[in-house]
């Protein structure tokens, strides 16, 4: 049997200097004859034309476009509309007169496990690692799939911020640890790829996650120390990339987090903090991008051709890669009034956490052999290019 980890090759180390206002969903967001969409486009003129072609269709959950459901959009227009309403509660100071920091507490009681707090305090645990496990815990129990701690690096912030009321202030979090956590997208869901159905669960997942997060930056909080909640619309840091190094998963083809057991078919949301927490080590698994370096699926099937075929390349920082054609992607969902996730449905590592789908999922990580077999194998059974699925029974 061949070495699972011989010839596998890894992506290269991102680094830092994104801005969010680059991201096409910022620049969805600015508004012709605005002052900030001319200053935009002044500065950066090479993104006008390509931005305007999708300016020009229906847009994403609008009437007009081709998979235009009243009652999905609704739905899913409502669900974005709950994410909004937790963007108020993302941040803050940690509440000293409910807790106290950890360092406090250590001074004023020495050895305090077991032992009473000072009055007006909460009784913090003085070992990060049971606060870590606490989180983490908390995080599984609240309803996520998995989550993971890393040390809060350069590379996961923005380098400004690219919607919302603070547009284009500088990133400055001053943290020093992230927590990452994922949600399962709705494999049923998924499969209607890309038709109203996903875009509801898409929408689903966001307020899902950002519940959760808003909760674990306010239990920080309560302790004392300073927390943030990275979710859908509101971001500072690069969620995908502090999920990896928080050893949740790798990045793979599609430009998504693989995650082990739901691939791509998953939301993130993150919490950043000065709390002191234990980091996760990763556990990295190449033979994912080995997988994908043979599989192209996503590719073939990506109605937009949004998505490269060929192997990653240096992208403009030098960093090795898949670069992802986001206008093109975007411009279709501006059509279809969806975020079409054709990629994600079609992924073989989306499949369900089954037993005979984690057999495979277990082949595909032991043998160079059986990868590619497995690639064969996937098209056997569901197809090269899968058919789309029709709406569920209930929305029709």
């Amino acid at each position: 049997m061949p070495e699972p980890g011989r010839g596998l090759r890894d992506l290269g180390t991102p680094r830092p200097g994104v801005d969010e206002r680059d991201m096409v969903f910022s620049r969805a967001l600015l508004v012709p004859g605005t002052e900030r969409y001319e200053e935009y486009y002044r500065a950066r003129p090479q993104c006008r034309e390509k931005d305007e072609i999708f300016r020009k269709e229906p847009g994403l959950l609008a009437p007009g476009t081709a998979y235009f459901h009243p009652l999905g959009f609704a739905a899913a227009h409502a669900a974005f509309w709950a994410v909004e309403k937790l963007r108020p509660f993302v941040e803050g100071e940690g509440d000293g007169g409910r807790a106290a920091p950890l360092e406090l507490l250590r001074e004023a009681t020495p050895g305090m496990s077991g032992e009473a707090a000072p009055e007006g305090w909460a009784r913090v645990p003085s070992d990060p690692g049971e606060v870590t496990s606490f989180l983490k815990a908390w995080a599984l129990k609240l309803g996520a799939h998995s989550v993971g701690v890393t040390v809060l690096r350069e590379y996961h912030l923005y380098t400004h911020v690219g919607r919302g009321s603070d547009y284009g202030k500088p990133v400055e979090l001053g943290h020093t640890h992230a927590l990452a956590l994922t949600v399962e997208m709705d494999r049923q869901m998924v499969d209607r790829a890309p038709g109203s159905p996903t875009v509801m669960e898409s929408a689903r997942q966001y307020l899902s996650s950002g519940v959760m997060a808003v909760q674990l930056a306010d239990t920080i909080r309560r302790l004392g120390y300073r927390a943030r909640a990275h979710i859908d619309g509101s971001y500072r840091v690069i969620c995908p990339l502090v999920a990896k190094d928080a050893g949740l998963g790798e990045i793979g083809r599609m430009g998504l987090l693989m995650t082990p057991r739901l691939g791509p078919r998953v939301r993130i949301a993150v919490v950043t903090t000065d709390l002191p927490l234990v980091p996760d080590v990763p556990v990295r698994d190449l033979t994912v991008i080995d997988f994908c370096l043979r599989c192209r699926k996503c590719a073939d099937a990506c109605p937009s051709r949004a998505i490269p075929l060929g192997d990653p390349e240096e992208d403009e920082k030098g960093v090795l890669r898949w670069k992802v054609d986001a206008e093109g992607c975007f411009t279709l969902w501006a059509k279809l009034g969806t975020d079409c996730a054709r990629c994600m449905a079609v992924c073989p590592y989306s499949h369900p956490d089954t037993l005979l789908h984690n057999l495979v999922r277990w082949g595909i990580r032991k043998n160079a052999l059986f990868r590619r077999m497995a690639v064969w194998m996937d098209d056997l059974v569901y197809g090269r290019c899968p058919s789309l699925k029709p709406q569920p029974a209930w929305m029709r």
